[in-house]
């Protein structure tokens, strides 16, 4: 598909970036990241302590979530048994903390729509569901729980600080030839959409190769008017680094 060699901008939060960064390297695959946004602690002990006492099923919908959560109020002391993670690495992250039970989609649907067809959450009718997350996001697993009978709350253990951005950064990102922008949420689609909504040309909506984690993402891109889209659907950074090296080689 790619015209000429890849150009990567990594938008993902900084620990995942240098992740995906350093496998691209590996592989020869010229990239670049650009941080959006930094993570803040954003619940107290007595938040969580409170939340926890009430719940039947916990979701974590990111390794932030699990560790702003656990910085507050140590997770191993109140947490229901069925404990879920969105992804790999969120699991992981409760797993590290000696949380040995957790649930989670397979590698190949890490994301919302993966998590939500878990047996475990088929029935959940009159459950209290607790999901761990920044402000705002996913939701998408909260209204489909809602949808079977689940009573949903959010504890928000951290919340996004957006960076402000040079309002020409879409003019320096094509002076250093990116052809090709990793995203993996739709916060930050929009985030990015704005900043090359000042360019003059459609050259983001339609020359721009757009490597997205998921089927909503995608429809997002879609409906934003990106043209050139491949899902991944897993935000594993060594799956979009094979999906990126494998379109080097076209």
């Amino acid at each position: 598909m790619p015209s000429k060699p890849l150009k990567v901008l990594i938008t993902r939060p900084k620990a995942k970036a240098q992740q995906l960064a350093l496998l691209l390297d590996q592989q020869g695959i010229a990239n670049t990241s650009q941080i959006l946004f930094d993570y803040q602690s954003n619940a107290s002990t007595g938040d969580i302590a409170t939340t926890l006492m009430h719940a039947d099923i916990v979701i974590f919908v990111s390794v932030a979530a699990v560790e702003f959560a656990h910085a507050s109020y140590p997770l191993t002391n109140h947490l229901p048994h069925l404990v879920f993670a969105v992804g790999k690495a969120t699991k992981e992250a409760l797993l590290a903390l000696g949380i040995n039970t957790v649930f989670s989609p397979p590698s190949e649907q890490e994301h919302s729509e993966g998590l939500l067809k878990l047996p475990q959450l088929a029935n959940v009718k009159g459950k209290q569901v607790v999901i761990f997350r920044g402000n705002g996001g996913r939701e998408h697993i909260a209204e489909a729980l809602r949808q079977r009978s689940a009573k949903v709350h959010y504890l928000e253990s951290y919340q996004r600080v957006w960076r402000t951005l040079a309002i020409n950064i879409a003019k320096q990102w094509r002076a250093q030839q990116i052809n090709c922008i990793v995203v993996t949420s739709n916060d930050i689609l929009i985030a990015l959409t704005k900043y090359l909504a000042s360019t003059t040309d459609n050259y983001w909506q339609t020359q721009c190769l757009w490597i997205v984690v998921s089927d909503r993402i995608e429809e997002n891109a879609k409906n934003l008017g990106l043209t050139r889209v491949i899902n991944t659907r897993s935000a594993r950074s060594q799956i979009l680094c094979n999906t990126l090296r494998d379109l080097s080689c076209l």
